[in-house]
């Protein structure tokens, strides 16, 4: 996957090194060129200065051939600048942005931009949330670990609501993963799941 990164500090830096380390294209924008120093030495992706709001810089960087943009920097309002020009503007598959202010996720959220807070995600929380979901991706948040499974649509769940899904006490749906590859991040919306749909479950151990 081709990935744009927002944001060179301690959260997007370590990213962009997941990321890079898993195979993926890896690019990062910072404002700031010394943030760049925080990236490992056989880091293998691209890096450019500038302000992420400016679109030049976005095309620089390669926002025009993304599969995915995390917007992490540390100001909730550029991120969420970035996130709609990454959405609307350039019509990227996958966005996402980093909140530190839990209040402001439903304006993310009415927005159609996945939120992770730092104060309950890990970087490599964001990671799974970034790929297409395996098998099964466990990751740490605060001191637990999650663990996200994917299984195919069971035949009595065609034609249902997810509200309809039984869940466990320690499960909810996360996603939910269409045939044509479309990731949609489950907050409760009225959807008619179909037989080739993918669930996408978070299970705490």
């Amino acid at each position: 996957m081709n990935i744009l990164i927002i944001g060179c500090r301690k959260v997007g830096s370590e990213l962009a090194e997941l990321l890079d380390k898993r195979g993926h294209d890896v690019s990062v924008i910072d404002r700031d060129e010394g943030q760049f120093e925080r990236l490992p030495g056989d880091f293998s992706g691209f890096t450019t200065p500038g302000v992420p709001i400016d679109q030049e810089v976005l095309k620089k960087a390669g926002i025009e051939t993304c599969d995915a943009v995390c917007a992490v920097t540390s100001d909730d309002d550029l991120n969420i600048m970035t996130a709609q020009l990454a959405e609307e503007l350039f019509h990227v598959p996958r966005v996402f942005a980093r909140i530190s202010d839990p209040d402001k996720a439903d304006v993310f959220k009415g927005l159609g931009i996945f939120t992770v807070c730092p104060t309950t995600l890990t970087a490599e929380a964001a990671l799974a949330a970034i790929e297409d979901v395996s098998e099964e991706v466990s990751v740490s948040i605060q001191h637990n670990v999650v663990r996200f499974v994917t299984m195919d649509m069971p035949a009595e769940f065609v034609g249902k609501l997810p509200q309809d899904i039984e869940l466990e006490d320690n499960e909810n749906l996360f996603a939910i993963i269409h045939d044509n590859g479309m990731f949609l991040l489950y907050t409760g919306q009225v959807i008619t799941l179909g037989e080739s749909d993918k669930l996408v479950f978070a299970r705490l151990s």
